[in-house]
């Protein structure tokens, strides 16, 4: 609760533009695109430069006051649903691209800047960055570093963490560090920089960032496959890395998925097979050239009953956006989606997808699977109606036999989506009682009050997912 005392305080801050504590300004971030999650804020506060988020944060410290920092709100774990209360934060002022430093290859950002933004930015100048999570468009950075976001490119190119390399953050203190720089080489004490990517929000605001560039890509294909055994598309996933090609993106698709896509998207995807592979690599021409000539082979070797390769970049762009569409594609198949990451070694991806698939029927559940095959991260998909607590009962313990099926098989229960609410139940399945406590002690350490986006991470008793509202 805040009293009218801290209001005057905060209000002295950032001014009256900059507040907002009308029911109809709160309702608008109860919420952010996970289902089943609501809770109001007390208010909402948008600061316009890092030292106002330090004096924001110094009253809500002393105030006990939680704070959830809030990007776009694209995350798909509740991470930034503010479940106790408080205030959230928008960065809708830290919006800009301060420096386009080509000499160091790098780019230093505020955390309000739109990914696309700041990826176009970069192309301009013929310098790439990788990270292409699917909510690009309207997603903004500081969103992507909290959650460790990833993307299509992250198979060749990896994820938002390996190309944060320095950043500045308010903690929990209201005091403001600055950790690595543009360097390629910096072992000067702990490796604070990784440690914030991914945190959620749970151990420090970040409040700006640099991020590494490469050169952009000379040339780059697009292929399709098709597929009319599910397993005979995972295998073929192993093989081609196994043959020691790491195409850009290696994205799977089945049949429900193509179904509803196709209907979305219209943009000819096959929607009579059983599973679809979408491949592209990029790179100097020849390189490219002989590996999606190696990979068509590998691919007709394990059976695919059709393999192309878009002649133009109009039709490969219409592959990647129908793939990036594959969400809101499924969304419109019922009231309430249940999207989930599941990521396992990439020899197991055929294991994982027979499982998958086999757990639906156990629970007569309906699960459309896709996602970035080539590093083994899985997007089983249940389109259902929170309203049927029979049913969210039976794709609850579907979802809690993936995860457990995952570990199983060597891997974990989120790849790029972060823990969140949706997670914290199912966390300890990867890291024990034993990484739980370790985890506890860094939150305890940095953030005494708990006031960093209480709630988020660390799980309470219940393994279900429930409707939080308040």
């Amino acid at each position: 609760m805040i009293t009218t005392e801290t209001k005057n305080q905060l209000l002295d801050i950032v001014g009256s533009e900059n507040y907002d504590d009308s029911k109809a300004g709160r309702l608008v971030y109860s919420y952010d695109a996970t289902p089943n999650f609501q809770s109001m804020p007390d208010a909402v506060i948008s600061p316009r430069n890092t030292s106002e988020v330090a004096e924001i944060v110094k009253i809500c410290n002393s105030a006990r006051i939680p704070i959830v920092p809030r990007g776009s709100g694209t995350n798909l774990c509740a991470g930034t649903c503010p479940t106790e209360g408080g205030i959230v934060l928008l960065f809708k002022h830290l919006n800009k691209i301060i420096e386009i430093d080509e000499e160091n290859l790098t780019v230093t950002v505020e955390p309000g800047v739109i990914t696309l933004d700041l990826i176009n930015a970069v192309e301009a100048k013929g310098l790439f960055y990788p990270p292409d999570p699917s909510s690009m468009k309207i997603s903004t950075i500081g969103g992507n570093i909290n959650e460790n976001s990833g993307g299509l490119r992250g198979l060749k190119y990896g994820v938002t963490r390996d190309y944060v390399i320095a950043l500045e953050i308010v903690l929990a203190s209201g005091e403001i560090i600055r950790t690595g720089g543009k360097l390629a080489k910096d072992v000067a004490g702990y490796d604070f920089t990784r440690l914030f990517v991914g945190s959620e929000g749970t151990l420090g605001i970040i409040t700006q960032a640099t991020l590494k560039l490469v050169p952009m890509p000379e040339t780059k294909k697009t292929m399709l496959a098709l597929y009319q055994d599910i397993e005979a598309a995972a295998k073929t996933v192993s093989k081609i890395i196994a043959n020691k090609i790491i195409p850009t993106t290696l994205e799977f698709l089945d049949q429900p998925t193509l179904e509803v896509v196709e209907a979305h998207a219209q943009v000819g995807l096959p929607t009579d097979v059983k599973a679809v592979l979408l491949i592209e690599q990029d790179g100097p021409a020849e390189v490219v050239d002989r590996d999606i000539l190696r990979m068509t082979e590998i691919c007709k070797q394990e059976h695919a009953v059709s393999v192309e390769v878009a002649e133009t970049e109009f039709e490969a762009e219409a592959l990647r956006t129908a793939r990036r569409a594959a969400l809101s594609a499924l969304a419109r198949l019922k009231p309430t989606t249940i999207l989930e990451d599941a990521t396992v070694p990439r020899s197991e991806i055929a294991n994982m997808v027979k499982a998958i698939n086999d757990i639906a029927l156990k629970y007569n559940v309906k699960i459309c699977t896709f996602g970035h095959a080539g590093d083994g991260n899985l997007h089983p998909t249940c389109p259902t109606d929170a309203r049927n607590h029979e049913e969210m009962e039976r794709v609850e313990k579907a979802f809690e036999e993936i995860f457990m099926k995952a570990i199983e098989l060597g891997g974990t229960i989120t790849g790029e989506h972060g823990v969140g609410m949706m997670k914290a139940p199912y966390l300890e399945l990867k890291l024990g009682k034993e990484g739980i406590s370790a985890m506890k002690a860094v939150k305890s350490a940095l953030d005494p009050n708990n006031i960093l986006n209480p709630g988020k991470v660390f799980a309470k008793d219940s393994r279900k997912r429930v409707v939080v509202t308040k």
